[in-house]
């Protein structure tokens, strides 16, 4: 057993979205304070398009913002960005990426991350989806439900493209439906009572 350099028992906030995506990135991001102890990580996906994410989300927060690459430790109070054209899974306390299983059609990027957490993380899982086409992350939100986590979808009238949230609501398995700004107030407050419980 190799001892863990961070217990994996904080919140972890996966972000889905793509079209869209980056207005309810910002508006959420503006809202959320820097010390919530959660690990905040935007799931955008981009089939051919690398990221810039990372170069204009740290004007919307105090947190420090990170491309994520292969074996990078998860932290809280960070925000992590996915590359493009990779799947995002995760492994004890730090992330993995693989090639995309699904390079053509709409990406499922979100549902396969969604699914290596219910898999590998230890702490509260919340499950975001904002903005975006097609139905990516809707697939794995009972998922979520099933091993205890909060699932969000953005309101449709708060979406550029409802499509995404629109599919997520769809499932069944959305406890909250709120804007951008409402959806932090959520992180802050489920992130404060999974922080007390741990402590």
């Amino acid at each position: 057993m190799k001892a863990k350099r961070f217990e994996t028992d904080f919140p972890i906030v996966c972000v889905g979205g793509s079209a869209g995506g980056l207005d309810a990135y910002i508006r959420l991001l503006r809202q959320l304070p820097s010390d919530t102890g959660a690990a905040i990580v935007i799931v955008n996906h981009l089939r051919t398009v690398d990221t810039r994410l990372h170069e204009i989300l740290p004007n919307y927060t105090r947190m420090p913002v990170e491309l994520i690459t292969e074996r990078l430790l998860i932290q809280p109070n960070h925000v992590f960005i996915i590359p493009a054209q990779r799947d995002l899974h995760i492994c004890d306390d730090e992330f993995r990426l693989k090639p995309i299983s699904k390079p053509r059609g709409w990406p499922d990027v979100i549902t396969v991350f969604l699914r290596s957490l219910t898999q590998y993380w230890d702490g509260t899982l919340i499950a975001v989806i904002v903005s975006g086409y097609d139905g990516d992350g809707a697939a794995a939100l009972c998922g979520i439900k099933d091993v205890g986590g909060i699932t969000i979808a953005q309101t449709l009238a708060t979406a550029t493209q409802p499509e995404m949230p629109e599919s997520a609501i769809a499932s069944g398995c959305i406890d909250f439906v709120l804007s951008p700004e409402e959806i932090a107030l959520k992180i802050v407050g489920i992130a404060g009572e999974s922080n007390t419980q741990n402590h």
